[in-house]
């Protein structure tokens, strides 16, 4: 996706306008805010003024503190879905690269995106189109669901099972419906299993009586399990109910994020099945831009409804609350965003 150039700023930087303010997790639970100077940048970086960052679940473990973690943590850590304007362009970028211009929307790969600016290499960023402009778009988010979808290979008419409808979780629900998987939704919340079924879910069950519901939803595929069961939940529970659902020579896609300890599976099962396990996280940068790009072009053509899962919106110094709700998770809450 090119980045367009802006006939009027002839592809020169703009000046930011710093300081600004950067979140510090001093410890536990334990947000403060600083004053962020300005971020040391290189002749092939991007200065990027960001407008918002999404509150990702995988950054519970640290927010709420464990025995491996020393802090405080760098300013700005654990944000990692952050998005913005280029305000500023490195010499050597507006030499070898005219095509960028300041004022150009961007998302950013940068894991210190709670605060007012950070720099990137211009392969971390995607730019956005102009119609994206004041949209909250957590990119790296996004682009985490287009990849597990990828790598799902979800067929037409195919039993789908995804378990976890949070913003991962009702993101692939969508692309799979899209796709014409008959799609099947086990979640906690009721809330959750409503917005399944609105985005085209054919069946929703509740998780609290997951070993029960596992034998429905077997019943319901004439008693052959799902080909594809998508865990997006990163829990112990979720495995083994996956390893309940899933058909013979079917696919387990992991696309929760199991950080607080190890697991256990049920190996024989997956043996005697011949299932396909498959890990559905990326590591290399380039696949995740692509990821990104991919959902930058599923919501544009309406493949993608982003905006009704972006919840509950925080200002900077209010963060400790939104890492509050996502553990409380109460009705109607999917995900929550800081605005910058």
């Amino acid at each position: 996706m090119p980045i367009s150039v802006d006939p009027a700023s002839h592809g020169r930087p703009r000046a930011a306008s710093l300081p600004a303010l950067a979140a510090v997790l001093r410890g536990p639970k334990d947000f403060e805010l600083q004053e962020q100077s300005s971020p040391a940048m290189k002749a092939s970086e991007l200065l990027i003024r960001l407008k918002g960052c999404g509150i990702c679940a995988s950054s519970l473990p640290v927010w709420e503190g464990r025995p491996w973690f020393d802090y405080p943590l760098p300013a700005g850590i654990p944000g990692h879905e952050g998005w913005g304007e280029i305000v500023e362009i490195g010499h050597r970028l507006r030499r070898l690269l005219p095509d960028l211009r300041c004022g150009q929307q961007v998302t950013v790969l940068n894991d210190r995106a709670f605060a007012g600016y950070v720099t990137a290499s211009v392969r971390d960023v995607a730019p956005l189109p102009e119609s994206f402009a004041g949209r909250p778009f957590p990119g790296e988010a996004i682009g985490c669901a287009m990849n597990v979808f990828r790598r799902a290979a979800i067929r037409e008419g195919q039993f789908t099972a995804v378990i976890g409808a949070g913003f991962l979780g009702l993101l692939l629900v969508q692309l799979c419906v899209d796709a014409g998987a008959r799609v099947i939704v086990l979640t906690r919340r009721q809330s959750a299993r409503k917005l399944a079924e609105s985005f085209g879910a054919e069946a929703t069950f509740d998780t609290e009586d997951w070993w029960g519901n596992s034998k429905k939803v077997v019943e319901m595929t004439g008693g052959r399990g799902c080909p594809r069961v998508v865990e997006a939940t990163g829990l112990q529970f979720a495995l083994d109910l996956a390893t309940e659902i899933v058909a013979e020579q079917g696919k387990l896609i992991i696309a929760g994020y199991h950080q607080d300890g190890p697991r256990q599976i049920n190996l024989q099962k997956w043996n005697w099945r011949a299932v396909d396990v498959v890990n559905a996280h990326e590591r290399d940068r380039r696949r995740v831009i692509r990821g990104i790009a991919d959902g930058i072009a599923a919501v544009e053509d309406g493949r993608l409804r982003v905006a009704e899962l972006l919840t509950h919106r925080f200002q900077l110094d209010r963060l400790n609350e939104g890492f509050n709700m996502m553990v409380d998770r109460p009705d109607g809450f999917i995900k929550g965003w800081v605005q910058l």
